[in-house]
């Protein structure tokens, strides 16, 4: 482990100090897809929620985040680079933006990653690993960083990338930077990925790098992640396995613990694969990790034990019959739901018994569910379909219960070899909600739908 500084956390922080109206990182509040909001529509007229604004995007795969009624994302143009924007949640004006220079373009282009916002200061990963922090009253940046080149990778545009991007080689990976950061007290914390570092932690004021861990294996999509262990909050990060479209034998994922202090690696479990990764780790309770991928990949739920300073790792389960492309599962009164559909599969939403493994219900192709959205809200899931629909859906571990339904996402108008396997629409981005107001970042615009109730004010347990 290298250190290269020194920092010392008075409160460690697993979720954010935010207003519980906010959504304010990836996957929302607590990054687990749950709302704590209350007097969500119990289902919608035939036309579907009211529209309540619609703003142009470039394409992409980057979602929102939304702080004290203004939402931010992170924009791209791959002619020019990456353009910080700032909406006002009530009219879908734009406030401000920022623009940097990073050009390049991969397959599926366009933006890739969540930013995070805390205080004053909101956070971005851009698709060639430019990490800025800016300042949300004065619009400009405080301190900006390269997550990939800092650290001994290639720029993107010097490297042909590639499916196998080992650790060491410094390509830079096939479908860019898609890292969406984490803040754990005074630091901000992400996956390099480089030849020189695995999870890096920056001072999140100055941008001084506080710890680094070594490679931990294989360069991927997944994003950081904080859990539990044995009373202990631990990062956990995934790296991807080698091989992969049947190129030689595979080397295993790499799923390991990281003490958020000073980078220390405590554990590590290599009895799941995936090549391409992106999904975080889910913190499933008591020590548990439930880690999801596609490709065939399935799941894995194993449990952390500590004995004195050391840990030992149990698999309670695999299985193949449930997955995840691009999010963590949503977790709902013991049973995971995850859209699993890939390319080699279309399982669509799917519901799995949390103690065994077991599989409940399968939507398969009615409907499909492919690389969508979900968020867990008032006992309810609303969920994009990766595709041009948006549902809202009563969460049962006996059956798939459709409560509404409607089209209202547009095709995407993607061409290139690979619309073929994923189709055109590509509505893969995800959703963000804040008091009753849900946003959805297509391929060419972000929609703000009113899903809060229009006779009851939203409340906050």
């Amino acid at each position: 482990m290298k250190k290269v500084g020194f920092v010392f956390v008075m409160a460690l922080l697993v979720s954010f100090p935010a207003s519980a109206q906010d959504w304010p990182q990836y996957l929302g509040p607590n990054r687990n897809s749950t709302s704590p909001e209350k007097g969500i529509l119990r289902s919608w007229p035939e036309t579907g929620p009211e529209v309540l604004w619609k703003v142009g995007l470039g394409p992409g795969f980057g979602g929102p985040v939304i702080k004290d009624g203004k939402a931010y994302i992170l924009d791209r143009d791959d002619n020019y680079g990456d353009y910080m924007r700032c909406f006002d949640m009530e009219t879908g004006e734009e406030l401000w933006s920022y623009g940097y220079e990073a050009k390049g373009t991969v397959e599926f282009p366009g933006s890739r990653s969540v930013p995070i916002i805390e205080g004053n200061y909101v956070y971005s990963c851009g698709h060639n690993g430019d990490l800025y922090c800016f300042d949300i009253n004065t619009h400009q940046p405080v301190w900006k960083k390269n997550v990939w080149t800092d650290f001994g990778g290639q720029p993107a545009s010097e490297s042909e990338g590639g499916f196998s991007a080992l650790a060491g080689e410094g390509r830079f990976p096939m479908w860019a930077i898609a890292q969406c950061p984490l803040i754990y007290g005074d630091m901000l914390i992400i996956a390099s990925q480089a030849p020189d570092a695995g999870v890096v932690a920056y001072n999140k004021l100055t941008g001084d790098v506080i710890w680094t861990t070594p490679p931990i294996g294989n360069v991927g999509y997944v994003s950081p992640s904080i859990a539990n262990i044995a009373g202990e909050d631990q990062v956990i990060m995934i790296s991807a396995s080698s091989g992969g479209f049947g190129g030689g034998a595979q080397e295993p994922s790499n799923v390991v613990g990281i003490d958020p202090e000073n980078g220390d690696l405590l554990w590590s479990y290599k009895g799941w694969s995936s090549w391409i990764p992106t999904s975080s780790a889910y913190d499933a309770g008591d020590s548990k990790i439930l880690i999801v991928g596609a490709y065939n990949s399935g799941a894995a739920m194993i449990q952390i034990t500590k004995s004195g300073d050391s840990y030992t790792v149990n698999e309670l389960y695999k299985t193949i019959e449930f997955g995840e492309h691009t999010k963590p599962p949503l977790y709902h009164n013991g049973y995971f739901y995850a859209q699993y559909s890939t390319n080699e599969r279309r399982d669509g939403l799917v519901c799995m018994d949390a103690e065994n493994g077991q599989i409940m219900w399968k939507t398969s192709r009615n409907p499909v569910f492919d690389k969508g959205s979900m968020i867990l809200v008032d006992d309810l899931i609303i969920a994009t379909d990766g595709q041009r629909s948006l549902y809202l859906i009563q969460p049962d571990p006996t059956e798939f219960k459709l409560i509404s339904s409607i089209n209202i996402l547009q095709e995407s108008g993607m061409t290139g070899r690979t619309v073929g396997i994923v189709g055109t629409n590509q509505n893969w981005s995800p959703i963000a909600l804040s008091e009753g107001k849900l946003l959805i970042r297509g391929q060419h615009q972000m929609i703000c739908l009113k899903v809060g109730t229009t006779t009851t004010p939203l409340q906050y347990p």
